[in-house]
Formats: structure tokens, sequence, C-alpha cells
């Protein structure tokens, strides 16, 4: 449920859509981060089968593993979004990538020279945990210099098919490279599809405007007390949050124990787990086609709690497949679970977005992400103890519940007697 892949925005229109095929810089950023989403992808299934397989960790270092790719995010994440704009965005994208080349690729490297080890891979998860969050923040912030304002829906759009399509590609093709290549094999695809982002980020001629002067007197503490206050302060937006970030948490412990569950409960292939785990993205993808006709007939704003107490139910036969046809209960239930996420987050952030005046929007957003991303890691250590303690399956029942129930929060909010979000922002922050 994690709101790094799910902010998707409404499909745009098709009269400004076909404009971008003819814009060069854009087709560039879009066909390198393609290759480079396609290889993360590839990176999700790879690193956690590395230790089970290769280093035999238990279920406890797994979720500790787990845990060490988010814990940037929990960290980080609230200074990020005020230092990038003090920054020219395409360089840090360059750097961000570089710097992920280096850290994943050191991966294959010790693992074909016999050194690979645990601690390596903690280092390496939370290394490139810290290279994404500021390349995610640049991201978002380079796109407005590459197209025009009235193309930014579209190209967000397709940016953000692209990013669901490669969360099913990506893990059927880690599965395929593990089986013939190996896990640490199989990410020396991540590290070469950052070489490819890099090359065609440097092929962009556009260059973007220098950041605007900072006020003396504003400091990186004020801005983003000011960002914290208005989300906290208002009373849905703090539902909204509360409901976010406890279904990642448990997420995140569902997310911790997959491949264990898979592989030593189920005795999956190791192969073949990437196929299993690409439901959760065909849920995804579905999620988005149908979130704005879902919305137009229960309503913009039901549509929140709806997604979370009524469509998401059915994910908790995840935890109840076994050995046989019964193993294609997980692909099922992961599908529901992130059919029903994708709705929510396209339906909270439409309402996130009504809500904010203009001159808070970004601090909005990065308060609302520091506290929900800062819940994923907390979520797959919670899972590692759990898993070890009452056993990977009961921990998974309580996993998919939690994440279920974590819709009440906004059901019990004024959400419950709105139908549509409403459709004009607000002009000042005293409205919240």
């Amino acid at each position: 449920m994690t709101e790094v892949a799910k902010d998707l925005p409404d499909a745009g229109s098709r009269a400004d859509g076909p404009r971008l095929w003819h814009q060069r810089d854009f087709l560039l950023l879009w066909s390198g981060q393609t290759v480079s989403e396609t290889g993360s992808a590839v990176t999700e299934v790879a690193l956690p089968l590395l230790a089970v397989v290769a280093l035999n960790a238990s279920t406890l270092q797994v979720g500790l593993l787990t845990a060490a790719t988010t814990l940037a995010f929990a960290v980080i994440a609230l200074p990020a979004g005020a230092m990038v704009d003090g920054h020219a965005k395409r360089s840090l994208l360059i750097v961000c990538n570089l710097l992920r080349l280096v850290i994943i690729g050191s991966v294959p490297v010790a693992a074909a020279f016999g050194a690979l080890t645990m601690a390596q891979l903690y280092v390496v998860a939370v290394a490139a945990g810290v290279c994404s969050v500021f390349f995610d923040v640049s991201y978002q912030s380079y796109v407005p210099s590459l197209v025009r304002a009235t193309h930014l829906i579209s190209a967000n759009s397709k940016l953000g098919t692209t990013q669901a399509f490669a969360q099913l590609g990506g893990p059927s093709l880690g599965g395929g490279l593990v089986g013939l290549f190996g896990a640490a094999g199989a990410m020396t695809a991540d590290a070469v599809s950052y070489a490819v982002s890099v090359l065609s980020i440097l092929g962009i001629r556009t260059r973007e405007d220098p950041p605007p002067a900072r006020p003396a007197d504003e400091t990186l503490r004020r801005r983003i007390g000011e960002g914290l206050t208005f989300v906290f302060g208002h009373s849905i937006l703090r539902r909204v949050v509360a409901c976010t970030g406890t279904a990642n948490l448990f997420s995140g412990m569902s997310s911790a124990l997959a491949m264990v569950f898979l592989i030593r409960v189920l005795h999956v292939r190791p192969a073949l787990t990437g196929l299993i785990m690409a439901g959760a993205a065909i849920g995804g993808i579905a999620g988005g086609a149908f979130a704005a006709r879902l919305a137009k007939k229960i309503g913009s704003a039901r549509i929140i709690w709806v997604s979370m107490l009524v469509f998401s139910a059915p994910q908790v036969i995840a935890a109840a497949a076994w050995q046989g046809r019964g193993v294609l209960l997980f692909p099922l239930g992961w599908g529901i679970a992130y059919f029903a996420a994708m709705v929510y987050n396209i339906a909270q952030l439409s309402y996130r977005q009504s809500v904010t005046p203009p001159e808070m929007m970004g601090r909005m957003n990065a308060a609302v992400r520091w506290v929900v991303w800062g819940t994923l890691p907390l979520g797959g250590v919670l899972g590692g103890v759990l898993g070890t303690l009452i056993g990977v399956r009961p921990t998974l029942w309580l996993a998919f519940t939690g994440s279920w129930a974590a819709g009440w929060f906004v059901f019990c909010s004024p959400l419950r007697h709105m139908r549509d979000v409403p459709q004009a922002a607000p002009t000042s922050v005293a409205t919240a």
C-alpha cells in the first residue's frame, strides 16, 4: 500500500496525450525511467531471494532486510523535500542513479568473489533507499520543467502506467533471471538499468530554471513544521494519514514474509516466485483502470473508505494458500489488496489536493509521505519478529486483517457523510 508506487494521477485528456510523443526530452526521460523501474522490480524479487537461498537468512533477518530498504523514507523524507528545492533536479537525478548503479552493482561483484554477507545486503538496502528518496522527490519536481502545464496530467499518467507495468513484468523477469543466473546475477540487470537511465537523462537538452532564492529567515525546520502543522491540524487529512500509515505497517509485515511463505511454507521454486508476485501488479493496473469509473458511481469521497473496507476485505485469502493448486490463492489475495490500494490512493490523493493550498502542496505531500513511508520499515521488523515467534502463516493472517482494518480510520471521519471530493482548493492555509 506504499505511497512511492501508488500516487498515480488521472489519465488526462486524449487531446493532450499524443503531443508528448513528439517531445524528445520527455521521451528520453520516460524511456530511461521505464528501464530503471523494471530493473528495480527485478531487485525487489532478487534481494530477499538472495538472502533466503544463498545466505540461508532467518525469518527475522529477511524482515530486517525488508525494513532496511524503506528505512530512509522514515529518516530523511521530510528534509529531502526541502533540500531538493534548492538544487538542480537534473543533476540530482544523474547523481542518484550513478550511486545506485555502484551500490546495487556491488552485490553481484561480491557474490562472484564469494564475499557476500548479510551485512553488505543491509548496507546496500539502506544506501539505495537514501538515493531513492532523493531521486523520487527530484523526479516529481523535474517533470514540469520538460512538458507544458496542459500536458502534465498526461505525462504523469504515462509515467505512472509504466511503473505499474514494470511491477507486473519486473517480478516475472526477476524470477526468470534468478533461475538462469542466480539471485546475485539477476541484480546485475538493475545496475545496468541505472546506467541506461543516466544516459537518457544526459541526452535531455532542456535546461530547467535555477531554483529560487530562499528568504534569509526561512529555516529548514520552519518549512517542515508548517507542513506537519497543516496536515495534523486537518480533521480528515490526519485520519487519511492514520489509515495509510497503518495499512502500510501491516503491508510491510506481509511483504517481509512473502518470499519466506512462498519458498519455505508453500515450497514454490525460486524461479516461479516472480510470476506469483506479479498478481499484485495485475491488481494495481486494474485498480488504476477502474478507479475513475468506480469513484463516479460510488462517490469520489465515499470511495476512500469503501475501497479499504469493502474492496480489500477478500485479501485475507492469501494467508490461506496451500501447496499445489492452493498456491493460486496467494496471488489472488495479493492482487485484490493492490487493486483496493490503487483505488484508495487515487481517491485520497485527489482529496488531499482539493483541500490543500498551492503554496502548501509540496510540504503537505512530504509530511504525509514521511508518516506513511515511515511505517514500512517498522512493519518489516515486526513481520520478522512475529514470523519467528508465532509462525509465518499466523503473522500473514494478522497482516492482511490489519491492512483491511485500517479503513476504519477514514470511515470514522467526516468522509462518511460526504459523497464527493470538494472541487475547489482553498486559497490559504487557514482553511484547515
